[in-house]
């Protein structure tokens, strides 16, 4: 075979120039290609019968992909999002092929033919205050490893971060501010290389403050007990740990897969009822698009239900909400529960 027929030139050009010099993709996005090629190259050298470094463009058949992609949603138990995400690699591929190969475009356009799957959204994960404060109480932060994650939550909570984000602080991406003037901020690199600042509570910064003393401004702010950098699977794992201990306090959080992504969700509705507007939170989480952010005025029940009662309240002939008996609200309209909520609105709104 001459090289232009096999598949491993191929994909040295993909994986090395194509999606970090032509399209600079970000790094994650990479990996992402990266993997799902592991996966796909074993299984087609199987079902060809050939070894790895002598596959041909051609081994890679649609009727291979396809059953690929059958194999990772029955064999590897994976949801049509994940099938989506390895079809999406092996399109881009295919298409990078014919791009420079004109004499593989039909079998690019058969590759290109197979289907996303359909999926619905996925439910937007939430956690209330009552939830947040117990997750941020474990484990004790009086002892030297509990300082060290509660501070890592109470961040997440604060700024929002992914967790790949948090991972990637340096301690020179802090700036402490003066303490009366000017607020403490912190450095965000986020998706596609885009940067961002977010302010820092004064107890947030209390803490991080304590937690780099002595540190060089290239290190990693989170590191585990062992000194190693926190990778993003180390801090969901965290995450989830101190989610599972947090049960005993809150048991509604045992329903609930909790993860540094779920904490962004509480951080904008809470960030919603102090009446941030939408376009201020997104630059606060780093979202590119503001239909992005606005899911979350969707998700706030608490602000739903406030908003539908002050609407009642607009009209003079509307009725009394009669939620609770003896609603005291007569001149306003609100019923008692909407009461409550707005107070909890309130506190939370203090807390930023």
């Amino acid at each position: 075979m001459t090289d232009a027929s096999l598949l491993g030139p191929w994909l040295k050009r993909f994986l090395g120039e194509y999606l970090v010099s032509e399209r600079n993709l970000a790094r994650n996005t990479q990996l992402g290609y990266r993997d799902t090629l592991v996966q796909l190259l074993p299984f087609v050298a199987a079902q060809a019968r050939r070894p790895l470094e002598r596959l041909a463009v051609t081994d890679l058949t649609a009727e291979r992909v396809r059953a690929l992609l059958a194999h990772v949603e029955q064999g590897r138990g994976c949801l049509p999002q994940t099938r989506n995400q390895r079809l999406s690699a092996i399109r881009a591929l295919a298409r990078f092929v014919a791009s420079r190969d004109p004499e593989r475009l039909a079998w690019a356009d058969q590759v290109r033919a197979i289907p996303l799957q359909k999926t619905a959204p996925q439910p937007v994960g939430y956690l209330e205050k009552p939830e947040i404060e117990a997750l941020l109480a474990v484990p004790d932060p009086a002892q030297p490893h509990g300082r060290r994650e509660h501070a890592l939550r109470l961040f997440l909570y604060n700024t929002g971060a992914r967790g790949s984000e948090a991972a990637q602080l340096r301690v020179g991406d802090l700036r402490w501010g003066d303490r009366s003037a000017t607020a403490a901020l912190a450095t965000l690199r986020g998706k596609g290389g885009q940067t961002r600042q977010c302010p820092l509570w004064p107890r947030t910064a209390r803490l991080l403050e304590e937690l780099v003393a002595g540190q060089a401004a290239h290190e990693c702010v989170f590191k585990s007990r062992h000194g190693r950098p926190f990778t993003r699977f180390g801090i969901r794992a965290l995450v989830r740990r101190c989610a599972a201990h947090a049960v005993a306090t809150a048991p509604s959080l045992a329903g609930k897969v909790v993860g540094p992504h779920v904490i962004r969700h509480p951080t904008a509705t809470h960030l919603l009822r102090a009446g941030v507007d939408l376009n201020t939170i997104r630059a606060w989480l780093g979202h590119a698009k503001l239909l992005t952010t606005n899911i979350y005025a969707e998700i706030d029940v608490e602000t739903k239900a406030i908003t539908r009662c002050d609407a009642s309240a607009s009209t003079p002939s509307a009725p009394l909400c009669g939620a609770e008996p003896g609603c005291a609200q007569v001149e306003s309209r609100v019923c008692a529960p909407c009461v409550t909520l707005r107070r909890n609105a309130h506190l939370a709104s203090s807390s930023w």
